[in-house]
C-alpha cells in the first residue's frame, strides 16, 4: 500500500467535515486553522490506538506541509502544547481510561518517533516519554496486558533513540523491568515473555537475533 494511500486510510476514520479540515492542513496549510487540527488528530489519537500508531506520520506531513509553505511551525506549536497538558493530567487520564492511556502513551511515542530539529529527535519529549514509559514499568501496571504490550511496542520503536538522548534513564528503566520479570506478582507468563525477550533485545544492541526471533515468535504464536 503506497504512502498516498495509507494517509488516505487513516483519514477515512474521521467524519465527512474533519476528513476535509485533515485533506486541506496536508496540502495547503495555510488555509486551516491548524492549532484546531492538533486538537482534532490528539483527540482522535485518545480514542482510536489505530490511528495512534500511526498520527505522528500525518502530523510529519503537516509540519512539512507549514514549513515549505509559510515558513512557520503552528501546527508543530499546538501539537506539543495539548501533549504537554495531556501529559501533565496523566495520572487522571490512566484512572478514567486505560485505552486512553494506551493510546496517549503510543501517540507521544510516535509523534517522537517521527518529529526532527535538526536531524535529531526532540528533546522536549524525551522526559515525558521516559515518564510514560516508567509508569507502564510499575508493577500495578505490568499487572495489565495492555500496559505490557504497550511497554513492549514502544520500547521495540524508540528505545534506541531514546537511550542516546539520556543512557541513564534507561538503565533506570530497565532495572525496573527486570525487577518485573523476576518478581512476577500477577503477571501473567506471556507477560513474562514480553519482558525477557526485551531485556534481550536491549542487550542485543536493539536487535533481534534470529535464534531470538524464532523461540520468542513461535512461544507467542502457540
Amino acid at each position: 500500500m503506497g504512502e498516498a494511500s495509507r494517509d488516505e486510510y487513516r483519514i477515512q476514520s474521521f467524519d465527512a467535515e474533519t476528513q476535509q479540515l485533515l485533506k486541506t492542513a496536508l496540502k495547503d496549510p495555510g488555509a486551516v486553522d491548524l492549532e484546531k487540527v492538533a486538537n482534532v488528530i490528539v483527540d482522535h489519537s485518545l480514542q482510536d490506538c489505530v490511528f495512534s500508531k500511526e498520527a505522528g506520520r500525518m502530523c510529519y506531513a503537516i509540519i512539512q506541509a507549514e514549513s515549505k509553505q509559510a515558513g512557520q511551525s503552528v501546527f508543530r506549536r499546538g501539537l506539543l502544547n495539548r501533549l504537554q497538558q495531556e501529559y501533565q493530567a496523566r495520572e487522571q487520564l490512566r484512572a478514567r481510561s486505560l485505552q486512553s492511556w494506551v493510546c496517549y502513551v503510543t501517540f507521544i511515542c510516535n509523534i517522537f518517533d517521527y518529529l526532527r530539529v535538526n536531524n535529531m529527535p526532540m528533546m522536549a519529549l524525551v522526559n515525558p516519554v521516559y515518564d510514560c514509559l516508567f509508569q507502564l514499568a510499575q508493577p500495578e501496571s505490568l499487572s495489565r496486558e495492555e500496559e505490557v504490550d504497550c511497554l513492549v511496542l514502544e520500547l521495540h520503536r524508540v528505545g534506541e533513540q531514546l537511550e542516546k538522548m539520556n543512557g541513564q534513564r534507561m538503565d533506570e528503566l530497565f532495572v525496573l523491568i527486570r525487577d518485573g520479570f523476576l518478581l512476577p506478582l500477577g503477571l501473567s507468563s506471556l507477560g513474562r515473555l514480553l519482558l525477557l525477550e526485551m531485556i534481550e533485545f536491549r542487550a542485543a544492541g536493539w536487535k533481534t537475533t534470529p535464534a531470538a526471533h524464532k523461540y520468542y515468535y513461535s512461544e507467542v504464536s502457540d
